[in-house]
């Protein structure tokens, strides 16, 4: 009887690395059908994530704050995809106001100040009003 290669068994051997879903959590991952976080190769590819706190759906009237919080669900994310913001190579920032950029600077460079990513600042709207910002990281897999 002849054994049957199959995925598991053929992505291993070839050295690659099976696709990962990382979620967070958020009830909009399973209603839209997205992840907040996707391993898929040597990167990491992290959503769009909002300052909603997914602990109790909450979310900040403040920008910054949301900034804050917009960071601290990425890094639960990358951390869960074994990498971290040093190996952040990619951001954008999508804000619902051009005014609300700078005051947000000092969290940027708090969480990306080590990585020096490449960099996209781009002026949207939003889904909810409350949000004030948005945050998609790309990142290599911690070595």
């Amino acid at each position: 009887m002849e054994a049957l290669l199959t995925f598991d068994v053929i992505v291993p051997a070839l050295g690659l690395m099976p696709r990962k879903l990382i979620s967070s959590g958020s009830e909009f991952e399973s209603k839209i059908g997205y992840s907040r976080a996707v391993v898929d190769g040597d990167y990491v590819f992290v959503s769009g994530t909002t300052g909603y706190n997914y602990d109790d759906m909450s979310i900040s009237e403040d920008v910054v704050e949301q900034a804050e919080q917009c960071f601290q669900n990425i890094k639960k994310a990358l951390a869960e995809a074994g990498s971290s913001f040093d190996e952040v190579v990619r951001v954008r920032y999508l804000y619902t106001d051009k005014c609300d950029f700078e005051p947000c600077w000092p969290v940027f460079a708090k969480y990306l100040g080590k990585s020096m990513p490449a960099a996209t600042v781009v002026i949207v709207g939003l889904l909810d009003d409350q949000m004030k910002l948005e945050v998609e990281v790309t990142a290599r897999l911690s070595s």
